[in-house]
């Protein structure tokens, strides 16, 4: 069995201070074939992530990085894979699809029925994309909800609207890449029309990580505020 880890973060994204490098060997400790690193409003961590996997790849046995961004559109968060391109934040969430989908990429809506999160997508705008076929998979095991049922609802938009579930960890910290994840019993594609073709035979794996690691994202962010952490942590 084959775990993909759709949703994780490096220090390029301001609520983490986790370098590319330590969130790599954390995946491989996870047993992850497939890391999809998703900044918010940038690919370079995923840039980053992806060339120390390649360069190092002996270290990396079996994983495959995917650059991706976590977008923040004028009604909330979106989620596109692979990318060669940032897309800048604050675009209309339709927009945000289609130049994700422009370059080729895959989009997915992170813990869309996250009530204590307030980045998530406007039900309104899931429910306009979703009817325009703007959408490849609904986020339905997302290890940072606090609330199980707020996945629970999350798979059944997804079982009711006929899309693909996945699982990510949503990782910001050491030791919490993998915690969710989506199963695959054959080996996952490295290219976006394969993985997408494979989205539906996707699995959930994990659960929900200890609260406590949002913890961690509020120290970066304070960080940074403060001026006692460097905007991005590119070692």
């Amino acid at each position: 069995m084959y775990r993909l880890d759709f949703h994780s973060h490096t220090g390029h994204s301001r609520d983490s201070a986790l370098p590319a490098a330590a969130l790599l060997r954390d995946a491989v400790r996870a047993r992850v074939s497939v890391l999809c690193v998703t900044d918010h409003d940038t690919i370079e961590g995923g840039k980053q992530a992806a060339s120390i996997a390649r360069v190092r790849a002996d270290e990396h046995p079996g994983l495959t990085v995917i650059v991706g961004e976590e977008v923040m559109s004028s009604e909330g968060e979106i989620v596109g894979l692979f990318l060669t391109e940032t897309i800048a934040r604050g675009l209309p969430p339709a927009e945000v699809a289609r130049r994700i989908r422009g370059q080729g990429g895959i989009v997915t809506i992170p813990h869309p029925f996250d009530r204590l999160r307030g980045s998530r997508l406007h039900e309104g705008a899931l429910r306009m994309l979703v009817d325009a076929g703007l959408v490849d998979a609904i986020e339905g095991r997302n290890a940072r909800v606090t609330m199980a049922s707020d996945n629970d609802r999350a798979v059944a938009f997804a079982r009711d609207h006929g899309l693909a579930v996945i699982g990510g960890s949503d990782a910001h910290v050491r030791g919490e890449v993998g915690a969710a994840y989506s199963t695959l019993d054959v080996p996952p594609a490295t290219d976006a029309a394969g993985l997408r073709a494979q989205l539906p035979a996707m699995g959930l794996g994990g659960g929900r990580s200890n609260p406590a690691v949002h913890l961690g994202s509020a120290a970066a962010r304070w960080g940074r505020r403060l001026g006692l952490l460097p905007e991005t942590i590119i070692l």
